[in-house]
């Protein structure tokens, strides 16, 4: 008995201690923590694009860098994926990771939107959104509001209670996320504030701007500053400093990497200037946050896309890999560039300060190369038809992911253009199950020559769906074809093709399509090809994608994200916690065809080769 009450008045005693209620202010001059001086040292990464079984290996790689608080966003459309149905399991458990992070021995910075860019599809918006044809996003728009109020209220339900003010981690919270780059409208960012404090979160709140783009300041939330390497550090904080002179100086992102895009090279940034500049920061007590100190895989179909006021017309998916070329590699492995910022914080700890050892790597394996044995044609495996006297864009099918189906009839004729205003993303065309052309949005190619028809012909056209675009004016992204679709004549008449059939193929991020008609051997039309291994020992690996062509690829269910061989990716990440000893079931969706119907496993990613484009 005496036993029992050891433990209890023990356990006591270590919940009393988890539920330490701290003070976090703003100060004249620092950051305070319980009346101290307090110097942020951040790490950014998103629990959503790493396993949740890692997020403790990922937390601990960032602690032992030297850092004190881990910066995180969270992502509306994984919260919310369908209207008023929230989600805050697996990945999306934001507040299991900051309780793990509080373990940890880490503070929590927190970034709920509702819109947060960050690469990702739609800059965090749901889908769904796009179903009401005139909203307007980040705008006083009544209908966005209502939305972004009950999404807001939602993550102060989860979320409020792990503030610092009620025993929790969370020091501070991000109202809406550089809103200078994209409008100047202080009412609205004084809206999101205000539900911000109506969800219960009493932390000091902040907003961030790129330092260029001081367009939004508000008196009551807190201002901080963005930039990168290719900065001065001090003409960055000069100009924070004449829009907020007093206060603490927080540079919320600073960029020790870049992001990639698909047919580019792969983004890098050298280690000295970040070092130069991490030591400027260092020297002043000026607190920072890395964005990104980890990048993760955007998973499944989330990673999103570029287009921007100076280039509007052009543009540029994202990869699934968010390698980033931060300091904390894509599969959590400790870089030379996390190594030499390690180094340069630690010589700033004080006395009371003890750098931690750097955990051992998660390790990796090789599995043989082997082949897919079956595959099942996209256009054999079509739902029921919608029909519609004109094409209508995805989301108005209500439809988030996957890909789309137009179909219609074509008379008999001579060669035609097929002209559309414009197709979202890429597009295969089809006669009489023959491939005409391709359409690829980035490189506005929306129109081709049809030939000569002696009889009615049946047109399919195939819409390969690529992340929406998560910044500026340009999130409005709808997919599938946008506008009317004409044919014009050599004598340049046109006419409208109506009377169409429409196949919405909804695909998701935890299932694999089932119910498909698979039939033996290989094929080069679009098509789901499959295959099944056997494993005797489960590690991370790099799956080999580069004999294939485009498309995406699941894993035991588990969605690893979007390929293509035109790179700069050519692996896949798969952790070895999606994997399972004995039977493995692979499914890749093919939209182009694979020179070689084979797979294999590697021990290293390949981030930096391009193919020329076909």
């Amino acid at each position: 008995m005496k036993k029992i009450l050891l433990f209890f008045s023990a356990l006591t005693i270590w919940t009393s201690a988890i539920a330490q209620i701290h003070n976090f202010a703003i100060g004249d001059k620092d950051f305070m923590l319980d009346g101290k001086p307090f110097v942020i040292r951040s790490g950014e990464l998103h629990p959503t694009r790493i396993p949740r079984e890692y997020w403790q290996h990922r937390l601990q790689m960032l602690k032992a860098m030297g850092l004190n608080t881990v910066t995180i966003y969270l992502f509306w459309n994984t919260i919310e994926p369908k209207p008023n149905q929230f989600y805050w399991k697996e990945m999306a458990d934001a507040a299991s990771f900051c309780k793990l992070a509080q373990k940890e021995g880490l503070w929590v910075i927190l970034r709920p939107g509702p819109y947060v860019c960050a690469e990702w599809d739609m800059g965090g918006f749901p889908w769904w959104l796009l179903k009401k044809e005139d909203i307007k996003f980040r705008t006083q728009d009544s209908y966005f509001l209502e939305r972004s109020r009950k999404y807001l209220l939602e993550v102060g339900r989860e979320l409020a209670p792990l503030q610092v003010t009620k025993g929790g981690p969370i020091i501070m919270t991000q109202v809406e996320n550089e809103y200078g780059h994209y409008a100047s409208d202080t009412v609205y960012l004084g809206k999101i504030r205000d539900y911000i404090v109506e969800a219960g979160f009493n932390v000091p709140l902040y907003h961030c701007d790129y330092f260029t783009h001081y367009n939004d300041i508000r008196k009551d939330i807190f201002t901080t500053v963005n930039f990168g390497t290719s900065e001065n550090p001090k003409e960055a904080i000069d100009s924070l400093r004449k829009h907020q002179p007093k206060g603490p100086v927080l540079v919320s992102e600073f960029y020790p990497g870049w992001l990639d895009h698909w047919g580019e090279k792969h983004g890098t940034v050298y280690t000295n200037p970040i070092v130069k500049s991490l030591t400027y920061f260092l020297q002043r007590n000026y607190s920072f946050n890395f964005y990104m100190l980890h990048g993760g895989t955007s998973f499944g179909m989330w990673s999103g896309a570029n287009c921007s006021d100076e280039y509007p017309n052009k543009y540029n998916p994202q990869t699934s890999s968010y390698d980033y070329d931060a300091p904390i590699s894509e599969a959590g492995w400790e870089t030379p560039k996390y190594l030499e910022l390690r180094k340069t914080i630690s010589q700033y700890f004080d006395s009371t300060e003890k750098l931690p050892a750097i955990p051992r790597r998660i390790p990796t394996m090789t599995i043989k190369k082997f082949k897919t044995t079956e595959f099942a044609l996209v256009l054999n495996n079509l739902p029921e038809p919608i029909k519609d006297l004109r094409p209508k864009n995805m989301e108005a099918y209500n439809q988030g992911f996957g890909y789309i189906v137009y179909s219609t009839t074509l008379n008999k004729g001579e060669a035609d253009s097929l002209k559309f205003k414009e197709i979202h993303d890429y597009a295969l065309i089809f006669i009489d199950g023959k491939k005409i052309a391709t359409l690829d949005r980035r490189k506005q190619k929306y129109s081709c020559v049809l030939p000569k028809r002696e009889k009615p012909v049946k047109l399919e056209i195939i819409v390969d769906v690529m992340g929406r675009i998560n910044s500026e004016s340009f999130i409005h992204d709808r997919k599938g074809i946008i506008g009317n679709v004409l044919l014009k004549n050599i004598m340049g008449d046109i006419s409208e093709l109506i009377n169409w059939n429409i196949y919405p193929f909804a695909l998701n991020n935890e299932n694999a399509p089932s119910k498909l008609k698979y039939q033996i051997g290989t094929t080069l039309m679009p098509a789901f090809h499959k295959a099944t291994i056997k494993l005797n020992e489960i590690k991370d690996c790099f799956l080999d994608m580069s004999t294939w062509g485009k498309g995406l690829v699941w894993v035991n269910g588990h969605c690893l994200g979007r390929y293509w061989n035109i790179g700069p990716t050519q692996t896949m990440y798969l952790p070895g916690v999606w994997l399972k000893k004995g039977a493995n079931e692979i499914v890749v969706l093919d939209f182009i065809g694979a020179s070689e119907n084979i797979l294999g496993g590697q021990e290293l990613p390949i981030l930096n080769s391009l193919k020329n484009e076909n």
